[in-house]
Formats: C-alpha cells, structure tokens, sequence
C-alpha cells in the first residue's frame, strides 16, 4: 500500500534560492510544454517527449530526468482533466466553467510541485539529508526534518518518486512509502457501521457520535469570516483568505485522521469489520436548502472515508461499501422505510413498529445490517475511487498520520 510522508526541508539561504529557481524553472517550462500539447492535440507522454523533450533541455537547462518529469508531469494534468470532464466534475459541457477548463492551455503556478525520482534525489536517512538535483548543480547535505514516526517510515519503506514543495515560505518533500498491509480478517464478527453526516460528522453503530457541534460552530464562524474577506476584495483580504484556507484544511484533515484512527482502532479491538455509505457522487445526487449547502461542500467526507479506508487496510480490518439509498428512512429494527419515519434532524422514530432512537445512530445501525448482508453473500463491494488532485498531479496515495 502507498502512503504519502511529508518531511520538511532545513535549506540554507544559498540552497533555499537554488530551490526556488529550479521551480520556476521547471513549472515555467511545463507551461510551455502544456501549450504545445494544447496546439498539437498531442497529450500522451511518449508522444508530447518527441516535440517538446530537446526545447525543454536547451531552453530551461534541465536535466534529462528534470525534463522528462517536467513532461509527464504535463500529460498527468491533462488526463486528470480529461477524467474530470468526462466525469462531469467540470459542469456540462458548453457551460462557462466548463469553456473556462477545456478551450484554453493547461498553465502551471511558478511555485508548483515537482516530482523527483532517485536518479535526481538520493536520501542518506542515517544523518537525515538528502542530495537533490537543481538547476545550479547538485546540493548535497541538504538537511530535513520531521516527526519519529515519519522519519522512520521514509528509512523504513521509502520507494518510487517524492515531489518538492514550496509552501508558506518553507519547503517539504513529499516522499511515496510502500507500506506493508496487514494479513486482512477473513471472519470478522461483526461489522462496525458507521454513518457519515453534516452535523455528526461521524456516528457509529455502537451509538458513539464524533465531532458535532463545537466542531460544526468552528466551520461557521471561518466561513463568515471568509465571506467578509472576499466582500473586501483586497490584496491583503486575499492574502488572509489564502492562510486561512490552509488552516481550515489542517484542521479538517487532523480531525479526519483522528475519527478515522478512534473507528478502525476500535473495530480491530473487537475484530469486526467497518461498514460505510459509498458517497461516490452524493453531492450532485442530494438536493439541499440553501443554508445546508455551505456545511455540505465544506466538509471532506471523501477524505474521512479514504483514511478510513487505508488505515484499515493497515489494520488489516476489512471495509465494505453498501448502498446509501434510504439509510435516514429505514428502520434499523423492522426495515420499514418511510420518509415520514424521519421526524427530524435528531430523532428517529419509526411508523410500523414504533422503534425510536438517534437519527444518526439508527443510520450506522442500518449500514452495519447492509454490510453484513453484503459480506455473507460475498458481492462485490467496490471502493470508490478518490484522487488526490495537487499540482497537477493526479495520486491515488493518502498521507500518513
């Protein structure tokens, strides 16, 4: 299995300056080359290489592994927006946004990531530094830094390319680890449900409710803030949004890795297995009052599910994705499904058999009955795909935590 380990670079001033400048370099040549791939209608790598492969080397003076990454790292962005388009992720076609995507060149920041492989990146995990490749020559005694945990997986299980980042005025390497999984339990006692929702972040089938409304009050008040900074419109405001932005996504994504770490920790402790909602989709299926639509695109429910999901895979804890059509309206002691059992945001309480209980809780109880189903029968419970979209670049990896 891939993870993603991210440690941070200790540059000096003369080496943090050779950094920047082969970014630039690097993204300012991806930029042409994503134009000619434009004009040409050439986007496939091997393709793009012949046209563009001895202009990149002699314009910009990379290397000739910096200069076939600088290629592919184009043709990965044009059928990730391919994918997207065809996904309908970019609108309908011929609508603006959509025009706005596909009728004009690919075009890269000067600050964005670059991938390294190991002919252009060497680690020495003993004294922790790295040599890397740049523009002005090879740096060599680089240092970095990180926690014990991630210093010990990038030693440990380090393999494949690692990307360069500059972010915030200081710069990372995000290094690909293959980390061994877990022998997977064949014959989990149970399943674990858990139900994924906007005021309850995450609620599980033994009644356990994570993540409610302190959490919910933060998400308010970042978004009114927000909105106000926008409304300024000012170089500064724009700034402030940037940082803030970044801060909301730290905070979603530890707070995510924390639910996901309590769900599979417990499930492995009971040895059951993890029911979820396949949510591929679920946003362009519901229909939402305007209030709730903030609180719904805000969240990262497909990242809580895919750390979820890697995390047991690690564990060895196995995941089964089951429909969720009608989990709010079923009732988890008689299946009688009923909008009107739905009685409100919180309360449950069924027609039939007159069953009352936590809306959220009687959900995960109604996915960890699906899940069970599912497992028995032995269907195929296909994962949904979530890709990580950064740079230009397209991963299927999960960072580390």
């Amino acid at each position: 299995m891939k993870l993603v380990v991210q440690v941070k670079l200790l540059p000096t001033s003369s080496q943090a300056l050779a950094l920047a400048s082969t970014l630039h370099a690097c993204n300012q040549a991806a930029s042409w080359v994503a134009e000619a791939a434009f004009e040409q209608k050439t986007l496939r790598n091997f393709d793009l290489r012949k046209h563009t492969y001895s202009e990149v080397k002699a314009r910009w003076g990379l290397g000739a592994q910096a200069a076939q990454h600088v290629i592919k790292k184009v043709a990965d962005a044009y059928t990730a927006l391919i994918a997207n388009s065809r996904a309908g992720n970019l609108g309908r076609p011929g609508s603006a946004r959509h025009r706005r995507a596909t009728e004009k060149p690919l075009a890269f920041r000067s600050t964005a990531a670059q991938p390294y492989d190991d002919r252009m990146l060497s680690w020495q995990t003993t004294s922790r530094t790295v040599s890397i490749w740049t523009t002005a020559g090879r740096l060599k005694g680089m240092a970095y830094t990180g926690s014990p945990a991630q210093l010990e997986m990038v030693a440990a299980n380090r393999r494949g390319e690692s990307d360069l980042i500059h972010r915030d005025g200081s710069w990372y390497l995000s290094a690909t680890c293959e980390v061994p999984e877990a022998l997977p339990n064949a014959r989990p006692t149970d399943f674990l449900g858990v139900d994924l929702g906007i005021v309850n972040i995450a609620t599980t089938s033994d009644g356990e409710i994570m993540a409610g409304r302190r959490l919910n009050r933060l998400r308010k008040r970042d978004r009114d803030v927000r909105t106000k900074l926008q409304r300024k419109g000012t170089k500064s405001a724009k700034r402030r949004i940037q940082r803030r932005r970044r801060k909301e996504a730290r905070r979603t994504r530890d707070v995510n890795h924390k639910i996901a770490k309590h769900i599979v920790a417990e499930a492995e402790r009971t040895g059951r297995g993890i029911g979820l909602e396949n949510l591929t989709g679920i946003r362009e299926r519901v229909r939402l009052r305007k209030p709730q639509r903030a609180m719904v695109h805000s969240w990262a429910f497909a990242q809580l599910g895919a750390f979820i999901a890697y995390k047991a895979r690690r564990a060895g804890v196995p995941v089964v994705y089951v429909d969720p059509a009608y989990t709010s309206r079923t009732c988890s002691e008689c299946g009688h499904v009923d909008k009107a059992n739905r009685v409100s945001q919180a309360r449950f309480a069924c027609r039939s058999c007159g069953f009352f209980d936590h809306a959220d809780r009687n959900g995960s109880r109604t996915i960890r009955a699906r899940a069970l189903m599912v497992w028995r029968s032995g269907a195929p419970s296909p994962a949904p795909a979530v890709p990580q979209q950064r740079d230009g670049l397209t991963r299927t990896t999960h960072h580390t935590r």
